[in-house]
This record gives C-alpha cells, sequence and structure tokens, in this order.
C-alpha cells in the first residue's frame, strides 16, 4: 500500500519545533522545559483529528499523546520521542535558529530529537489525508525529561500501553535492538577530623578515597576486558565527581565520589552493585581504618530486543523498502525510554534520523533522514496494526 507523505509538512514542522527552547531545567537552570512544545504538539495532532491529552507532570512538565484509533481489533503500536532538550551554551550556531543549509537542519534538539517527532506526525498525517484506516491504534507520544531521569516515559507507562513501541531516538536510520543501562553509585569513605599537624590523631578520608580509586580502576579496566555484547560492547564505568575535605590544614573526615556505571543487557543492578562493594570489604580486611559505604542512588535498566520478534521483522522490511537495502541491526551504548516500554510489556525497537553533533556545540538533522523516517514509520504501522 503505498502511502503519501507531505515532505513539506514534516521539515516545516521540524522547523517550529527547533524554534522552541524545550531545555530540561534539570539540566540547565533557566531551561523551559516542555509546555510550550507540548502544547505546539497537542495542537497539531488535534488538527489532524486525533485523540489528544495532555499529562501535566510538575509546572512546565508536560507529556503529549494522540491517538489515532484504529477501526478493528488489530495491535496497537506507539511511537515516541522526546519533548526535552540538553542546554544550549558554547552552542557555536543559534541554538534556535532551525537554519537549513544543503539539506540540513541546525538547532540543538534538532535530530535529538525534534525530527523524529516531525516524522511521527507525517506519518499520522499520512493517514489521515489519504483516509487508509488501521485496524489497531496508532499511538503518538510526546514526553518529558528524557535527557535527566525520564519521569515522562516513567508516568507515561502508568497510563498507556500498546502491543508494540518504536522510539525514534537519532540511530542514523540503523535497526537499533539494544542499549545499555546505567546506575549510579556513592561512595563515602570516612576519616576523622584533625589540626594538620596531629597526625596521630587525623584520619584522611580522602587518601582513603584514593585506595579506593585505585582498585575501581582495576575493576574498570576488568569491565572493557570481558566478552563485549555483540551490539553494544563491554560495560563500562567512571569516577564522575568527588569532593572530600573543608580545609587545607585539616585532616577530611568525609570524602564524597560518585560513579556511573554502565550496564548491558543481561546484567543488573544488585550484580553491579556487590562488585563495588567486593572492593570496599577487601579494603576494610586489610585495614581497621578504613571506613566507607555504598548506595545505589539511582538506575535505570539495560534493553534488548531479538532479531526474531516481529516488530524487528517488520521494521527490517519497511525500512529495507523505503532505503533500498537491508538496514544494519545495532546497539547504543547511551540508555533511552525503550526500556520503559520493554519493561511495560510492549515489543520495542528503535530507530531515528541521520545527524551529528548531539549535546554538542553544533546540532543538525538529515532532512532526507526525517522524510525517510516517515514512511518507515507509516509503512511499519499499517503492517503491524493488523
Amino acid at each position: 500500500m503505498n502511502v503519501q507523505i507531505d515532505r513539506d509538512y514534516i521539515i516545516q514542522k521540524t522547523k517550529d519545533m527547533v524554534q522552541i527552547n524545550s531545555v530540561n531545567p534539570s539540566l540547565s537552570p533557566g531551561g523551559k522545559g516542555e509546555a510550550e512544545i507540548g502544547t505546539y504538539v497537542a495542537d497539531v495532532l488535534s488538527d489532524l483529528g486525533l485523540d489528544v491529552k495532555l499529562y501535566k507532570l510538575k509546572p512546565d512538565r508536560v507529556n503529549v499523546v494522540g491517538i489515532l484509533k484504529g477501526v478493528g481489533e488489530g495491535r496497537s503500536l506507539l511511537l515516541n520521542a522526546h519533548l526535552d532538550t540538553v542546554g544550549v551554551d558554547g552552542m557555536i550556531i543559534d541554538p534556535f535558529g532551525a537554519e537549513i543549509r544543503n539539506g540540513r537542519l541546525y538547532g540543538r534538539g534538532s535530530q535529538d530529537m525534534k525530527g523524529s517527532l516531525a516524522a511521527m506526525m507525517g506519518a499520522a498525517k499520512a493517514f489521515v489525508d489519504t483516509g487508509i484506516e488501521l485496524a489497531g491504534d496508532l499511538i503518538i507520544t510526546g514526553v518529558a525529561d528524557e535527557e535527566y531521569a525520564s519521569i515522562g516515559s516513567e508516568d507515561l507507562v502508568r497510563h498507556v500501553s500498546a502491543d508494540g513501541a518504536i522510539v525514534t531516538e537519532p540511530t542514523d536510520l540503523s535497526l537499533c535492538r539494544a542499549h545499555r543501562g546505567f546506575i549510579w553509585h556513592e561512595v563515602e569513605t570516612f576519616g576523622r577530623a584533625a589540626h594538620g599537624s596531629r597526625f596521630k590523631e587525623g584520619v584522611d578520608a580522602n587518601m582513603r578515597m584514593g585506595r579506593f580509586l585505585a582498585q575501581l580502576d582495576n575493576l574498570e579496566q576488568e569491565l572493557r576486558n570481558r566478552p563485549a555484547h555483540p551490539l553494544v560492547g563491554p560495560p563500562s564505568l567512571h569516577a564522575a565527581r568527588i569532593r572530600g575535605g573543608l580545609e587545607i590544614s585539616t585532616y577530611a573526615a568525609h570524602c564524597l565520589l560518585e560513579i556511573e556505571r554502565r550496564t548491558n543487557p543481561g546484567e543488573t543492578e544488585s550484580q553491579a552493585t556487590a562488585e563495588i562493594q567486593s572492593i570496599i570489604d577487601r579494603l576494610e580486611s586489610d585495614d581497621p581504618t578504613f571506613k566507607a559505604s555504598l548506595k545505589a542512588t539511582f538506575w535505570r535498566e539495560p534493553f534488548e530486543v531479538g532479531e526474531e520478534a516481529l516488530l524487528v521483522k517488520i521494521l527490517e522490511d519497511s525500512m529495507t523498502n523505503q532505503l533500498g537495502s537491508k538496514p544494519a541491526h545495532s546497539g547504543q551504548t547511551f540508555w533511552t525510554d525503550a526500556a520503559l516500554f520493554a519493561a511495560a510489556g510492549m515489543e520495542t525497537a528503535l530507530v531515528g534520523p541521520v545527524g551529528n553533533g548531539l549535546h554538542s556545540e553544533e546540532e543538525w538533522v538529515d532532512l532526507q533522514s526525517v522524510v525517510d523516517l516517515a514512511h518507515i514509520l507509516a509503512e511499519t504501522a499499517i503492517k503491524y496494526c493488523r
């Protein structure tokens, strides 16, 4: 079935949304949040005739859901993109200019992921314009806060469900079947404050953290030497931030280290935490003055879907038809909301447009790839929502 995609509409919607400041306020003080772009997306979907609902999460933080109702008992398909962007400090282009040059649209969020939002809108518009009816529901979702803690998708799965979900994070038009998870850990070492001259009384928490860091470095190297996952590579960790001590002439009583551990499919939070705890246990056994604590403060699970999944097979077929060759199957080292949709019982995969400069000084999206994505999403919906 031939679906007609409105190229000019998609490009204009991409431009409109890039021009809206939707910087995540949890990342960048003064960020506008998703309220304005959420209203814009809701209005566009309403104009297309979808049943639309705005979910207010916090001041200036919203989710948008638009449903193109199916006419039968077919499978439902959810399309997802996030509304928020990272900050704009240090950009060498106008972050909200949406300038088009040589087939590329420049600006913050152009690839991550307002082009994807526009492609989702374009796919829905194709069905409205042509009168093609799906047996199952097509659900368009724009969510808050993916760039920080994903409160948007975490809330969305409490209210909305579907048989399948496509997260349109930028994949450069590869078919992404896996990504890593992450855990944020805090390690605190404890000393005893004393005047800097009283070495018999002071216990240096910073020095003890140094011992821990040396052992953590060994673990990090060991992680990267483990057998790599075929799509996402090896697990990893890094020591992100450290602070300890009060004054230069005082022994540090406390030192706090923040660690990010990136987990592969098959790894669990408890397993990764136990590996770090074992370092503390060894150091405490070697020296009774070594005291430390460990806690996992926040984590998200990794994601993986098999190549035999129905949604993956249909996506691959649709991508082959549009792009002229079979797509590469890929994995991402970053985390996405796909893990939340999969955990909620939805068959999930990722595909998104081509571009460059995610989170950097010059972000752009290839406009032809956004149009291609709209074709892929529409064809996939026709085949899946039967």
